[in-house]
């Protein structure tokens, strides 16, 4: 029994190897079709097609096996039957579980379609209920009060001088106020009301439409707040928070209600920053060089003009979106998909449409601010003799006067400096403490009899022919007011203690040695003869060996705030340049000097120059508040805007300024553990399209986050290194940034808890924002009765903090 047992296996196992070729070949072919047929399936139609190509190959298979193998391998033969058997059920199953898939795609592919118009629909009604909510807070009795506030005197009043074409000097870009006078012309509003100082009425001047076109640009800056976060991290509560912020903060309300700058450069620096996030978005979305992209990239260098030229705080969101699109570009160039060429493409038109675009309109801007401003006003004497001579009315508009000077004339002195004075003297002493009591010598800015003088021979007082002033003469000036002589010995300057007093002396032209100053024309040389406006000139001082200059300081109460003149041992001061403006003698011919007038570029340049000299010596006047840059993000103190019956006090919502600072803590340490996490290798995607999406969204807000908080810092820091006088406004665009950053820090770090928690948080903050908003309206809409320190005050409650005085 045993024999035939193993006889029986050895059997087997000849017949099984002398057939492994045929079976294998014939199973790697069946295989290899069911592959094949496999990777084509697309439909049911083809599943049905491999379910009969498959019983085909069995068939076939079968007979070629018989075929080949012995009649005698039956055990083989059932064998491999039940295989194909096997092979035949395991085909039905993986048509079964294809049909269901494909099922499930369609339901799921229906779900999201179903999905996408709801969001749609509720994108729709947030942003709708955003943009009725702005109108209403911001255009809820917009015209009252019926007086000036704040810093309308200013800004209404040139754009009345815009109106009546009346040149003026101010330290800002001219587009804000451009538009400011343009829609109080639209409007019907004449230019004639004078804008005196805040709390006078308006009686009856149609100063609304000023102030409602303010108010619009203001209402803007919400909804278009709530798209910046949109296109940077497609969250709708990230929008909707980052919207609302701005919306419910009382202290944005009321800077966007009146005649101020702050309305146009918030709304065109928020503008810019819009187009930058959804240039970004659409670069992404691969729809480069589209029409749409074109249009957003020509609209965000368009902005990035308007904002600089309405104030030059305007370079730090130009700043911005210049890091932002190099940034975009990285990007674009670590695509391999791309070839170089494409990045460089986009290097261009990036490079026209948000340089060389917002050049040429900031340049058209400055040109029609010189060619609508064409009458001589008040800014006159901040600017040159030339640029003076294109202004209607001017005494140098198409003047004409004697070329050279002589001896005998009444002429002006103008400092050549940028924003140079006239010399200047009026009939008060320096008082006791600042040298000798003499009279005082200063610059001033604007045309006065009081900067006449005329020029006289070193050694008598006049002369009977006419006689030429030339480089190296010996003179003295007397002031015709006062008839005293310009004058300068060894006692210290008022304010510049290195330098040496300079007074007027004398009585009736007659005075001492110390009265006599040496002409030296730059580049001159003896014999050549001294010309209104053109020659340059520096006055020595025979007997001190020193130079005649103005410091540029100021001086206190006692001299009219007038610019500080002195004399100064360093003969090379750069300050110490001069020109002749006006020259009255008529005893030489008359030339006409419309001739000189510069140019608009030389005009350009030179506006540049006094607005940035203007800008960085602002000095607070006397009883005004002002404030630090560590003190606005606390909230610390506040601004009237109007006082009297109607008192509107200019202070930040203490619960969205408070939450924002808390919100950039938690942004700084959130990044921080991110960055290091990644880092180390721990936020790797895990497996799953959930995981995967969870991370996607992740480090978009944080880059989203990264931005905005740029934005804040660009905005902010800056004015710790600024010279001049600071005001609790200053700090707004730099809010923009943090609101929305709060905004999309809300989201991050309630995205991942449960359901219920985020929207019970989400809940709580939306009301904690609206129930502040109406608590503390009062400050933006109007308060009257006692003050929040004084008995019985309905506002006391309302005073978090000592330091708010409404």
């Amino acid at each position: 029994m045993l024999y035939f047992k193993v006889l029986s296996f050895t059997a087997l196992y000849k017949h099984k190897y002398d057939h492994s070729f045929c079976f294998g070949s014939h199973f790697l072919r069946h295989q290899s079709s069911a592959s094949v047929n496999g990777d084509r399936v697309s439909s049911h139609a083809t599943i049905q097609q491999k379910s009969h190509e498959t019983v085909f190959i069995r068939d076939r298979w079968e007979g070629e096996v018989r075929h080949t193998c012995s009649r005698g391998d039956n055990l083989l033969i059932t064998a491999l039957e039940s295989m194909a058997l096997a092979s035949e059920k395991e085909s039905a199953k993986s048509d079964v579980q294809t049909r269901t898939k494909t099922t499930a795609a369609k339901h799921k592919e229906s779900d999201v379609t179903s999905g996408s118009k709801k969001t749609d629909l509720t994108w729709w009604i947030v942003f709708g209920a955003i943009l009725a909510l702005t109108l209403g807070t911001r255009f809820y009795n917009v015209t009252v009060p019926d007086h000036v506030c704040w810093d309308e005197t200013h800004f209404g009043k040139m754009g009345s001088w815009y109106i009546n074409r009346t040149f003026f000097f101010d330290v800002h870009p001219p587009l804000g106020k451009m538009l400011i006078g343009l829609s109080g012309y639209l409007t019907g509003y004449d230019g004639k009301y004078p804008f005196d100082k805040p709390g006078d009425k308006y009686n009856g001047t149609h100063y609304e439409g000023m102030r409602i076109f303010c108010t619009a640009l203001g209402a803007a800056i919400v909804p278009m707040s709530f798209h910046t976060v949109w296109d940077m991290t497609g969250s709708l509560t990230a929008s909707a928070f980052g919207a609302a912020y701005i919306l419910f903060d009382i202290g944005m309300l009321i800077l966007n209600r009146y005649i101020l700058l702050d309305p146009p450069l918030i709304f065109f620096m928020t503008a810019s920053v819009m187009g930058m996030a959804r240039v970004t978005k659409l670069t992404r979305d691969q729809q480069s060089f589209s029409r749409s992209w074109w249009t957003w990239l020509c609209f965000t260098g368009a902005m990035l003009a308007c904002t600089i030229s309405v104030k030059f705080v305007g370079l730090f969101v130009v700043l911005l979106v210049g890091l932002h699109t190099a940034s975009d570009l990285w990007d674009v160039l670590g695509d391999l998909a791309k070839p170089v060429s494409y990045t460089v493409k986009q290097l261009i038109a990036r490079a026209m449409t948000l340089i060389v675009l917002p050049i040429i309109l900031y340049a058209t801007f400055f040109y029609i601010h010189l060619h609508v401003l064409n009458h001589s006003g008040s800014g006159d004497g901040f600017y040159s003799s030339g640029f003076q001579s294109n202004l209607v009315g001017n005494s140098l508009y198409n003047v004409s006067m004697p070329r050279e000077v002589a001896y005998g004339a009444v002429v002006t002195l103008k400092n050549h400096k940028t924003g140079g004075g006239y010399l200047h003297s009026h009939n008060h002493l320096y008082p006791k403490g600042f040298g000798a009591k003499q009279q005082q010598v200063t610059t001033y800015s604007h045309k006065d009899e009081n900067n006449k003088w005329l020029i006289k021979p070193y050694n008598k007082q006049t002369v009977d022919n006419v006689t030429l002033v030339k480089h190296g003469d010996l003179i003295r000036f007397e002031h015709m007011q006062t008839k005293r002589n310009l004058h300068s010995h060894r006692e210290q300057a008022p304010v510049t203690k290195k330098h040496m007093q300079v007074t007027c002396y004398g009585e009736e032209g007659q005075g001492d040695s110390n009265d006599v100053w040496q002409v030296q024309i730059i580049g001159g040389k003896d014999g050549d003869i001294v010309e209104t406006v053109t020659s340059r000139l520096i006055f020595y001082h025979y007997i001190e060996r020193c130079v005649l200059t103005t410091t540029a300081k100021q001086l206190p109460k006692w001299g009219f705030e007038q610019q500080e003149v002195t004399c100064n041992p360093n003969i090379r001061d750069r300050s110490a340049v001069w020109n002749v403006e006006d020259n009255q003698f008529d005893k030489l011919p008359s030339v006409n000097f419309q001739v000189y007038a510069p140019g608009f570029i030389s005009r350009f340049f030179e506006s540049h120059a006094v607005m940035l000299q203007g800008n960085s010596g602002l000095k607070p006047k006397e009883g005004e508040v002002t404030s630090r840059p560590w003190q606005w993000p606390i909230n610390y103190r506040g601004q009237f805007f109007s006082g009297s019956d109607h008192r509107v006090y200019l202070l930040g919502n203490p619960i969205i300024w408070w939450s924002n600072l808390v919100f950039l803590g938690l942004f700084i340490a959130v990044f921080f553990v991110e960055v290091i996490k990644y880092q180390r290798n721990s936020g790797t995607l895990q497996s799953g399209q959930a995981t995967s999406t969870v991370e996607e969204y992740k480090w978009r807000s944080l880059r989203a986050s990264a931005w905005l908080f740029g934005g804040w810092l660009l905005h902010y820091l800056p004015f710790y290194a600024m010279g001049r006088v600071l005001y609790f406004h200053h700090y707004f665009p730099a809010l923009v940034f943090n609101s929305m950053l709060a905004g999309v820090m809300l989201d991050y770090l309630t995205v991942k808890l449960p359901s219920w928690l985020r929207h019970t948080i989400l809940g709580v903050a939306l009301a904690a924002l609206v129930y502040s908003f109406a608590l503390f309206s009062p400050l933006a809409y109007g308060m009257s009765g006692p003050f929040s320190h004084e008995p019985n005050s309905t506002l006391a409650g309302l005073k978090w903090m000592d330091t708010w005085e409404f």
